[in-house]
């Protein structure tokens, strides 16, 4: 992946933008159709008759993804268009929900749309372009691990005391790593330093993609930007050469929306693999 110098290639969004928190805040007004994926949920199911381990955790018996009409199921909330996880969840926290059949259910990802469904997704939307081998894919910039932020900690995990020796080693291995964690750091900021897209409420570093990039879910795997290796982040938004669509993941949200022509939305709308919901452009999501 190669970086976008040109970040006028994203200026046609700033006059979409909406208020902060709407869908059109988030993937641009103007659009014909709207639709609203809801992100999966992991699961497990222990068995809590079993002995926990030093973490607190049960032996798992089985592993599944949820949608959030399963959970809702269980919970007596509604799933639509609007909904807000807390609502489907019945908490404010931000911990996993524990039922007595033992199934432990995640939080839906925030900031991140699974590659898996970005695949299936990549299957529609190049139907609904002219150029899907020209596309732009924005990224926060305010992830810590992309703009050199992110720091290293270094700890010593035992029930013994540290000898004096113990400590000596650990310290210098500290200082080694905490400087070679910098020297790493200062190279990726000079790799990806240029201009950035300003958009009303984030700022985005831009790459250039293909959709038959993005339709192999392992496409992580092999990215590269810059001088970072371990690519971690999914599209914050991605749009094609001829603005024909816009696929957003809000840093924030735990939906990714999808904005573009009727056809493009209703191939959406119908497609068994994605729990989704038809949105406007003034729904208010924050």
């Amino acid at each position: 992946m190669d970086k976008v110098e040109d970040v006028s290639r994203g200026a046609w969004l700033i006059p979409r933008m909406q208020a902060f928190g709407t869908v059109g805040g988030t993937v641009g007004s103007g659009f014909e159709s709207y639709a609203r994926i809801l992100h999966p949920l992991e699961a497990d199911r222990e068995d809590r008759s079993a002995a926990a381990d030093e973490f607190g955790e049960h032996p798992v018996l089985d592993s599944a993804t949820w949608r959030w009409s399963d959970v809702a199921e269980r919970t007596g909330a509604t799933v639509r268009a609007d909904v807000p996880w807390r609502t489907v969840s019945g908490r404010d926290d931000e911990t996993e929900l524990r039922f007595d059949d033992g199934w432990r259910v995640g939080l839906p990802e925030e900031g991140w749309f699974d590659p898996r469904h970005l695949a299936a997704l990549t299957e529609l939307l190049t139907r609904a372009t002219t150029t899907p081998l020209d596309l732009v894919m924005a990224l926060w910039d305010g992830w810590g691990d992309l703009n050199g932020s992110s720091t290293l900690v270094v700890g010593w995990q035992d029930s013994a005391t540290l000898t004096a020796t113990e400590r000596s080693e650990l310290d210098e291995y500290a200082t080694h790593a905490a400087a070679e964690h910098r020297r790493a750091q200062d190279a990726l900021v000079a790799s990806l330093a240029g201009p950035r897209l300003e958009l009303p409420f984030r700022e985005y570093l831009l790459l250039a993609v293909t959709l038959p990039e993005l339709a192999d879910p392992t496409w992580m795997a092999d990215a590269r930007v810059g001088t970072y290796l371990d690519f971690g982040h999914t599209p914050q938004l991605l749009w094609p050469e001829d603005h024909a669509w816009v696929v957003a993941t809000e840093v924030d949200a735990d939906s990714t929306l999808v904005a573009g022509p009727r056809g493009l939305i209703a191939d959406v709308l119908a497609d068994e693999r994605f729990e989704v919901f038809e949105v406007s452009a003034v729904d208010d999501l924050a």
